[in-house]
Formats: C-alpha cells, sequence, structure tokens
C-alpha cells in the first residue's frame, strides 16, 4: 500500500467532468479519479471550511460512524477494472476488530478528509493506471 494525499479537486460545471488527483506522498506518481458532482463538491466544501447548517451525507456518515465509537481506519483504492476505480474503508469498530466495506474512492475520499484519515493506493493500481495513461 503506497500512502497518497489529495493533490487537486477539478470541478468543471461547464463540462459536468470533475476529478481528484491522488498524489504519492513523498514521492511524484498521480493518478487521476473522474467522481460525481456531488462528490467533488462535498470534498472541496470541507477541504475550504465550508459549514452547512444540517449535515450532508458524508458529514451524517462520518458522525454515525463517531456515534457508534468506531473510526475509519484508512481508506485504500484498491482495484482498477475497466476503467473503474474500487475502494475499502477499512473500519475499526468499538471492540476493536477491522472490517472492510467496499465503497466508490470519492465517498472514502469525502470521508477521509472529514476524519483526518490517511488514504492508500495499492501499487498494482498506480500500475494499471500508468498503463492506461491515466
Amino acid at each position: 500500500m503506497i500512502r497518497v494525499e489529495l493533490a487537486k479537486i477539478i470541478i468543471d460545471e461547464k463540462n459536468h467532468d470533475q476529478a481528484i488527483v491522488l498524489r504519492e506522498k513523498g514521492g511524484s506518481r498521480q493518478i487521476p479519479i473522474v467522481i460525481g458532482f456531488v462528490e467533488a463538491s462535498s470534498i472541496q466544501m470541507r477541504i475550504s471550511g465550508v459549514t452547512t447548517p444540517r449535515p450532508l451525507t458524508h458529514d451524517l456518515l462520518a458522525a454515525t460512524i463517531q456515534a457508534l465509537e468506531a473510526s475509519i481506519e484508512y481508506v485504500l483504492v484498491d482495484d482498477l477494472t475497466d476503467g473503474t476505480f474500487f475502494a475499502k474503508l477499512c473500519l475499526k469498530s468499538r471492540d476493536g476488530s477491522l472490517v472492510l466495506v467496499d465503497c466508490r474512492p470519492s465517498d472514502g475520499i469525502a470521508l477521509a478528509v472529514r476524519l483526518n484519515t490517511p488514504v492508500f493506493v495499492e501499487e498494482k493500481v498506480f500500475q494499471q493506471a500508468t498503463d492506461l495513461n491515466m
């Protein structure tokens, strides 16, 4: 697993294209991941410090995880199949057990920015993205 950081959020309202760019921490490799407008806006709002009067979906899920005395240990982008990225949330329950939950990378990163959670990418995903010239 390679630790990454959110390097860039691209929101193009005119063309309806949104992406996040994950960069290898301490390295130069990058992966762009196309995401939905709602998820891009959610990530951008959190990073920009924008607060809403009521919780948005990612805020609700983060609050629910915390209310259950669980935590997200990390987000892992673990697969790239037919141009689609896949990810997992690694949740730690109150009793200390770890559970992997399938998620979209955009949702995992939206939670990671809210809960200050590390994000990782499997080496094979970096290789596949490079092979596809992403």
